[in-house]
């Protein structure tokens, strides 16, 4: 019974982890294609300077940076 029951665990922990997944890949393109993120990747030409940037540490840094302003 033990064995069942982490097997249960560990099958819905995988199962979740699945769908965390896809829902960060959806926010991330929906990010990627707001006009925010566009003018804040020009300002700081990003695009221009490493072009095959990640989109993942782009979509990252974009969060970090919006949500350090709106904390002052």
């Amino acid at each position: 019974m033990a064995n069942s029951t982490l097997e249960n665990n560990a099958a819905s922990a995988s199962n979740q982890w699945g769908e965390d997944s896809q829902i960060w890949k959806s926010l991330k393109v929906a990010i990627a294609s707001s006009s925010g993120f566009q003018r804040w990747e020009l300002e700081r030409d990003l695009n221009l300077i490493e072009p095959t940037n990640n989109l993942d540490q782009l979509v990252s840094l974009y969060l970090r940076e919006t949500l350090e302003t709106l904390a002052y």
